[in-house]
């Protein structure tokens, strides 16, 4: 890319984007004292986190392009006495919160298999998975197939799995998948998407032989095609996701899909990360800053893989230092602008965006316990231009 393309582009970026798919102007979901009339709306009418249930449920939908967030943290940040206020300061359930003042139309839950304190075990992921039921939210359920965190850089089986042959590894991948979603349908929850192992660009349960490298898909594909079996047994309709970090690495991604292709393996839609930012300096000299190239990178990407593979994709991951809320607002109104009929991407998920800095995860959506403006592109989406 041309060095004027990338300036034209980050022009664009902080332009008023006057040309958007939604024809509005911006709405905070924050505390922007300064937010901007919307057309057609009276910005001193009742904000949404004032209406009643009913008034609010007279006009949600769910549907259309996902406009989601990770929220797995959100139980074991409430047993620490975490709260979270909407932009007037009311203290809201953060699912409800979300939902009603930011926009979110669907939840996107993380599993563990037998995690040392229960967090994002499969009791933990039903009662996240009820609040989303209640308030009709979708829902992506993310399978890690370990006891832990599972990404490009530790891709660990569960601890009970050792020892398993391919064979059994295999069928304990189906009966976990299996039982998890069975738990789910017996609530009365619908499960929209389905990811067979999270960022698994390098496989999953490396110590069974399920490692993606160079040339061998190693048992990758026979594990990611019991798991999909397993979705397609209790949720047919459900969509399953094979998800990788960098979606802005392109050559990563064509490797990847030519060589699970190449082995049979089965998905349904190809999932992505993207944290675009690079940060310089410390101390007082310390700055973040959009990563404009892995944006475009990114934008690019999307397009060539459902080209050449045929499968819509979602990014189901997306994060901003929360400092950076006017770069994750702007990158994000990117995206519903360029894909927002969700013919090609089905949909953009923010990582824990409650996340509180002082737990040391800095990447989310919020400041001291209430929403940026990061997340002003999805409640814009949800308001209709006046006639």
């Amino acid at each position: 890319m041309t060095y004027m393309t990338i300036k034209t582009f980050k022009n664009a970026f902080f332009g008023l984007l006057a040309a958007s798919m939604f024809s509005i102007s911006a709405v905070s979901c924050g505390g922007d004292d300064d937010a901007p009339q919307i057309p057609g709306t009276d910005n001193n009418t009742q904000e949404d986190d004032e209406k009643t249930d009913a008034e609010f449920e007279a006009t949600f939908s769910p549907d259309g392009f996902a406009r989601g967030a990770d929220i797995s943290w959100v139980t074991e940040l409430e047993s620490k006495g975490y709260k979270f206020y909407s932009k007037k300061g009311r203290e809201m359930e953060l699912t409800k919160l979300l939902r009603n003042t930011c926009g979110v139309n669907a939840i996107r839950l993380r599993v563990w298999v037998n995690p040392e304190n229960g967090w994002n075990g499969v009791e933990d992921v039903l009662e996240k998975a009820r609040r989303a039921r209640d308030l009709r939210m979708r829902l992506m359920v993310d399978f890690h197939f370990s006891d832990s965190w599972a990404d490009p850089g530790q891709q660990h089986a569960p601890a009970a799995w050792i020892g398993k042959t391919p064979a059994e590894a295999a069928t304990a991948v189906s009966q976990h998948v299996s039982d998890v979603l069975g738990k789910l349908k017996n609530e009365g929850i619908d499960v929209e998407w389905v990811q067979i192992g999270n960022e698994t660009t390098p496989g999953m349960m490396h110590e069974l032989g399920g490692e993606m490298k160079g040339n061998s898909a190693g048992e990758f594909p026979c594990y990611l095609n019991a798991g999909y079996d397993a979705v397609k047994s209790v949720f047919p309709q459900a969509k399953v996701i094979v998800h990788l970090d960098r979606g802005q690495d392109k050559a990563q991604y064509k490797w990847f899909f030519d060589l699970l292709n190449a082995n049979g393996g089965k998905y349904d839609m190809i999932g992505m990360s993207l944290y675009p930012e690079t940060e310089s300096g410390s101390g007082s000299s310390w700055s973040v800053n959009l990563d404009y190239q892995a944006i475009t990178n990114c934008l690019e990407n999307i397009k060539e893989l459902n080209q050449k593979y045929g499968k819509k994709i979602i990014l189901s991951e997306i994060g901003f230092h929360y400092t950076n809320s006017a770069g994750a607002k702007s990158t994000l109104r990117t995206f519903l602008r360029e894909f927002g009929s969700a013919e090609i991407l089905d949909g953009v998920f923010y990582w824990e965006p409650e996340a509180p800095e002082q737990e040391g995860y800095k990447k989310g959506a919020f400041d001291n316990n209430r929403p940026t403006q990061a997340l002003d592109p999805f409640l814009e989406a949800t308001i209709k231009p006046a006639q």
